[in-house]
C-alpha cells in the first residue's frame, strides 16, 4: 500500500507542473505607415476637436439629423403604402398580393431556369 501511495504521489508531482506550450508561429509585423507622425497627430487632433465619437456608447447620430422631407409628405407616403406593407408582411408573406400582379408588370426573363427567349 505504501508503494502505491508513493507511486501515485510521484505521478501527481510529475503532472503538477505548468504546461508552457505555444505555437511555433514567428510574428513578423513589419508595418510601414503611409502617413508621417505629424499627419497622424493632425488627424487625431481634428477628430478630437470634432467632438463626435461614433464608437462611443453615448453616440446619438440623430441629434444632428435634419430631414429634407416634410412630416406631411412622410405621412402621405406611409398611408399610400400601408395596404401593400400589410399584404407583404401578412401570413403568406405577400404571395397572394404578388399573385394579383398589381402595378406595372415586370418582364419575365426566366421560366423554370430557362431564359424566356429560348423557352418559346
Amino acid at each position: 500500500m505504501q508503494a502505491k501511495l508513493a507511486l501515485s504521489a510521484l505521478v501527481f508531482a510529475a503532472f503538477a507542473g505548468n504546461a508552457l506550450a505555444d505555437d511555433p508561429t514567428v510574428v513578423n509585423d513589419t508595418f510601414h505607415s503611409t502617413k508621417t507622425r505629424a499627419e497622424v497627430a493632425a488627424d487625431l487632433s481634428a477628430y478630437q476637436l470634432a467632438g463626435v465619437n461614433p464608437w462611443a456608447t453615448w453616440y446619438q447620430p440623430l441629434t444632428t439629423f435634419h430631414s429634407t422631407t416634410t412630416r406631411a409628405a412622410v405621412t402621405g407616403e406611409y398611408l399610400a403604402s400601408r395596404n401593400e406593407v400589410r399584404a407583404l408582411t401578412g401570413e403568406d408573406s405577400g404571395s397572394a398580393f404578388l399573385a394579383q400582379a398589381r402595378g406595372p408588370a415586370l418582364p419575365v426573363t426566366t421560366l423554370a431556369g430557362t431564359p424566356a427567349a429560348t423557352a418559346q
